[in-house]
């Protein structure tokens, strides 16, 4: 795997979306603004329907906001037209919490998928192969993924979120399916694979263990933050732990 992947920087500023025609619509990202920095690890929390996942979809520039701008690295996201937006897509990784994989396909096949349109990238199946190597599925490449525990596929699909070798990575619940012993285990290999190759993580959770262990935690409550909290402090990894579990999700 390459070991120069450089993190986003994303700035946030006055983010809209709207949902819903007549006289009220509902805002489902309601004047959001924010400054993330590069290569660190934010959790998103807050209740459901507080507008996580529409938060990461406006990044990710899955949806379209009706206010407000995205910046990445300099670029308006926001701003960008149909086949630049296409290349933008293409440099950030997605990763869901149901996995998203194609039962016809075996994990190999699976994690090739989103780069197979392009051209002129090199050996896809020699990267593909590194990096079901990094996320500890060396021998299951031409496993389907019906053969796998759910554990094995959420990794599969992180897999398959970094073949663009992506600066920015969203997560939307990647441990919600999964039991707590197997989630600490995924979020560990988010965390490995940051430390390694420096990604900007945003993290959408439920789950108090998964906020404390990030860099920061924005709580959300009907579209708009109602809690931005620093979480490395220079605390001792226990007090930070301790004060991030208490917090209010």
């Amino acid at each position: 795997m390459d070991d120069d992947t450089a993190g986003s920087r994303v700035e946030i500023a006055g983010l809209v979306k709207r949902f819903g025609g007549g006289a009220e619509p509902i805002s489902a990202v309601d004047g959001v603004t924010l400054d993330i920095a590069a290569g660190s690890v934010v959790a998103l929390t807050g209740p459901s329907g507080s507008g996580k996942s529409t938060l990461l979809h406006l990044i990710g520039a899955i949806e379209q906001a009706d206010e407000g701008t995205v910046t990445v690295d300099g670029v308006s996201v926001t701003g960008l037209r149909r086949a630049a937006l296409a290349r933008y897509r293409q440099r950030v990784g997605f990763v869901f919490q149901r996995y998203h994989l194609l039962p016809a396909l075996t994990v190999l096949d699976n994690v090739i998928a989103p780069v197979l349109p392009r051209r002129g990238h090199g050996d896809h199946a020699a990267r593909a192969r590194e990096l079901l190597d990094a996320v500890g599925l060396a021998g299951r490449e031409r496993a389907l993924p019906a053969q796998l525990s759910g554990g094995q596929q959420q990794r599969v699909a992180i897999a398959r979120a970094l073949m663009g070798g992506p600066g920015l990575l969203l997560a939307d619940e990647p441990t919600g399916n999964l039991d707590s012993a197997t989630g600490a285990q995924i979020l560990d290999l988010l965390l490995g694979l940051r430390d390694q190759h420096g990604m900007t993580i945003l993290l959408a959770t439920h789950e108090r263990a998964v906020a404390a262990r990030c860099d920061r935690l924005v709580r959300l409550g009907d579209g708009r933050v109602v809690e931005d909290v620093d979480l490395t402090g220079g605390e001792d990894p226990a007090t930070t732990y301790a004060r991030a579990s208490g917090l209010r999700l």
